[in-house]
């Protein structure tokens, strides 16, 4: 609000007459509004406090952010409203403060958080509607104004998707160096497994030379350390299975169909759980092109991750959808969900929650999502379940041209306009 207005305002309060009041008031709630239409379009999050910390504005975007409704939060703390928030900390360092957060709910994503306090100049003691002069010496012309702290300026900007990108690249960067570092691995280890396996063979062929009392101990030996090699074997494979890159094989496919199938092949363990499994599949959804063998292999190890997350009599809830861009196939499960503090690991090679996990399965599922140009989505409510969603693209959308910039065309009538 133009500060102006309201000196002029102050200067001529005891002199106004009521009608004139009544203008000075409209105006004032005029601009008010307009200043809120303006805040309230801001993709940024702005919150007003008092100096005690309460709130006294905040626009739709900030109420976006952290799903609190305007009406009921105006009045009360800042860090009533917003939990884990260090509020006194931030107030007492009585400078500008940037922090980074994150928010799990209404939805999962990362806000760079800045607080400025607010202070003006103190207003001059007044006597009578007459300002007191108040004469300053030579060494004190100098100095700064005294000022009165008001209030504080929170701004809150969505850095969800500046975040993801730096992740992404850090991600990718090291599944780089993980394919370069397995592939040299795998075959220096796998060269050791085959001949160990050879000379194994061998060796139990000898046993069975011998007197059954000899024999015995000895092929037990033998047994576990092929279940060993074999062990080792199927860790490398899995591995490499999840960071190197397949070769998509194709074609035109339902994928109600591969769901279906992948829920009926993994029947007996649904039973042995007691499991149910409900499913909600959209009848319309168009064919895609998808590798067949690889998204069943994605399902699996999500159904499975469920199965395993989930006690006896647990749900695992089934449902394709789809928008003008993807077909989605959503699995929520009432397993608990994952504690908030791990959800940042959960695509880590080798991290898992379960005891007998081997932490490759949701890496599997992301490198076959990614290499079909999809995306997956994580929805995590600890304590009841976890939501995840695949992404499929209606076409392949790993790149995409853009459309080029509109051309400028003359006004018709102007000089130079060319008409159609």
């Amino acid at each position: 609000m133009n500060s102006g207005f309201l000196d002029k305002l102050l200067e001529r309060l005891g002199r106004v007459r009521p009608e004139e009041i009544r203008d000075y008031v409209v105006r004032l709630a005029d601009e008010k509004g307009f200043f809120e239409t303006i805040f309230d379009a801001l993709h940024e999050g702005v919150i007003v406090t008092d100096p005690n910390g309460s709130i006294t504005y905040l626009n739709r975007t900030a109420c976006g952010f952290f799903g609190i409704e305007r009406d009921a939060a105006m009045g009360r703390p800042l860090a009533e409203q917003l939990r884990g928030l260090d509020w006194h900390a931030i107030a007492a360092s009585e400078k500008s403060v940037s922090r980074d957060m994150e928010v799990f709910y209404p939805q999962n994503r990362f806000l760079n958080f800045y607080v400025a306090p607010l202070r003006v100049d103190k207003a001059p003691v007044r006597v009578e509607n007459a300002p007191v002069r108040v004469e300053k010496n030579s060494a004190e012309k100098g100095a700064a104004s005294e000022q009165e702290l008001i209030g504080y300026a929170v701004i809150l900007r969505d850095i969800t998707e500046s975040r993801k990108s730096t992740e992404e690249t850090i991600q990718s960067e090291r599944l780089n160096a993980l394919t370069m570092l397995a592939a040299g691995v795998a075959h220096e280890i796998g060269n050791p497994l085959n001949s160990l396996t050879i000379q194994l063979q061998l060796l139990g062929r000898r046993l069975r030379k011998l007197p059954e009392s000899q024999r015995k101990d000895l092929v037990s030996s033998v047994e576990v350390a092929k279940e060993e090699i074999s062990r080792l074997d199927t860790i490398i494979r899995q591995f490499l299975g999840a960071i190197r890159p397949a070769r998509l094989e194709r074609r035109l496919e339902n994928v109600n169909q591969l769901v279906e199938e992948s829920v009926r092949f993994l029947n007996a363990e649904t039973t042995d759980r007691n499991i149910i499994v409900e499913t909600e599949l959209r009848s319309d959804l168009p064919l895609l092109d998808l590798d067949r063998t690889q998204i069943k292999q994605a399902f699996f190890n999500v159904i499975r991750n469920a199965f395993q997350a989930m006690k006896s009599g647990g749900i695992l809830r089934v449902r394709t959808d789809m928008d003008d861009r993807f077909v989605s196939i959503r699995f929520a499960d009432t397993g608990g969900g994952i504690p908030e503090g791990e959800m940042s690991k959960i695509f880590e090679p080798y991290f898992t929650t379960k005891a007998a996990g081997s932490g490759l399965g949701l890496l599997i599922v992301r490198r076959i999502v990614r290499e079909h140009g999809g995306e997956i989505e994580l929805l995590n409510d600890s304590g009841k379940g976890l939501a995840l969603t695949m992404k499929l693209p209606l076409s392949d959308q790993r790149m995409r041209m853009l459309a080029a910039p509109p051309v400028p065309t003359e006004i018709e009538g102007t000089p130079g306009a060319k008409t159609q």
